[in-house]
């Protein structure tokens, strides 16, 4: 087990892109509001990632090619590569600008919970400073050892707390096994939890990452074994996150406003310094998926456009830039937290359909995946997340509207 931790890559980008403060913030209110009643839907939400992402990573690892420079490529001589090529771009910019918009602001959270709140301005200047510097002169393996130090490191402090809480194994079992939804607040909870795991443009950046370590048949299984590890890894965070603030807040009626009142579940571990560590890993969380969005949108472009595939490459940087740039103005302009992870989970809403069914197109193509296309199997699954998620997304939007 040790030596496929240090073997970890890939799929930790994927995992350190979704446990971000959008993970730590739904999985906080939904176990505070609802118990471990939705835990079922962090379960789903792990398998229907490690089923995507597979679809990725064997991509990449196959073919040598990202999602978007493969679809593009399928489509050639088709009409619709263009309008194709237009909805990538559109989909991955304005859906990451709004993600990179809910990291930044969620990171300044960690950060108001440890400096105060009268420090925003520079604690978000900082934040976007450091993502700048990493991006810029940061190689891909440097980005990818610091994101698994912390992922690691985040999950060693929920499995810690969960463990001081000693919550009732029995009835989160249970609750992991029945499929409920109490009512339309749950429903909408539900969809920010499975928004927040199953991230569109992870499946672009998997498929990028893949292509710079793995390569051919031969080291398909060590991929596949990663992106199980990795995103298994990830979720087992959610679910921490989850049942800890079951077990401490929930069941003691308290009401969660803030990153102050989130950090009262880590309390039975840490005591008063429960503040200062759920700060730090807002931070932390926020930090790392601020690196992730700008780089799976930059390596992205640079497929679709046929730049220089590199990440000192002027295209790469001045995308990854841009997108970064975007999310840190977003949150300078005074948009509150909630409010920008709110509007990047409406945004994978619409994008989680389109996006995996690029990705399902692309891996049912013979003459992209040759004998390695997706099986029957490996095409139910994927169709059925597809499905629920797109059935779910609607569903939520109508109801947030209310037309129902």
């Amino acid at each position: 087990m040790l030596s496929k931790v240090k073997n970890l890559g890939p799929g930790v980008l994927v995992s350190a892109a979704f446990i971000g403060p959008g993970t730590v913030t739904t999985s906080t209110l939904a176990g505070a509001n609802f118990g471990t009643t939705l835990l079922w839907a962090l379960i789903f939400a792990t398998f229907a990632t490690i089923f995507l992402q597979e679809m990725s990573a064997r991509l990449g690892t196959i073919t040598g090619k990202g999602l978007g420079e493969a679809l593009i490529d399928t489509l050639d001589s088709s009409i619709c590569k263009w309008p194709m090529l237009l909805l990538i771009i559109t989909a991955l910019c304005i859906g990451n600008a709004a993600y990179e918009g809910g990291n930044i602001a969620g990171a300044v959270l960690g950060a108001s919970a440890l400096v105060g709140e009268e420090h925003k301005t520079i604690s978000t200047l900082m934040i976007a400073g450091v993502s700048t510097v990493v991006l810029i002169l940061g190689s891909y393996k440097m980005i990818e050892r610091a994101l698994i130090t912390l992922v690691i490191l985040m999950a060693l402090a929920f499995v810690a707390t969960f463990i001081a809480i000693k919550p009732d194994l029995n009835a989160l079992i249970s609750q992991a096994l029945s499929i409920s939804m109490p009512n339309d607040k749950a429903l909408l909870a539900t969809v920010a939890l499975i928004g927040t795991t199953v991230v569109p443009y992870n499946l672009f950046l998997h498929a990028s990452a893949a292509t710079k370590r793995w390569r051919g048949k031969k080291q398909l299984s060590e991929a596949r074994g990663d992106t199980i590890l990795s995103i298994g890894l990830g979720g087992l965070i959610a679910i921490l996150i989850m049942s800890t603030a079951a077990s401490s807040l929930f069941s003691k009626g308290l009401v969660v406003n803030n990153a102050a009142d989130m950090a009262q579940q880590l309390e039975p571990l840490f005591g008063v310094s429960a503040k200062y560590m759920m700060g730090l890993g807002l931070l932390a969380a926020g930090l790392s998926s601020a690196i992730t969005a700008p780089l799976a949108t930059g390596l992205v472009m640079t497929e679709v456009f046929k730049f220089e595939n590199s990440q000192r490459s002027l295209g790469f940087k001045f995308v990854a830039l841009s997108i970064l740039w975007i999310g840190t103005t977003l949150t300078l302009l005074g948009w509150k937290p909630l409010n920008l992870i709110l509007m990047a989970q409406f945004a994978n809403r619409l994008l989680l359909p389109i996006v995996a069914g690029f990705l399902l197109f692309v891996a049912n193509q013979t003459k992209v995946m040759g004998d390695y296309r997706n099986g029957w199997m490996a095409n139910a699954l994927g169709c059925l997340v597809l499905v629920f998620t797109l059935a779910l997304g609607i569903k939520s939007i109508i109801t947030a509207t209310g037309s129902l």
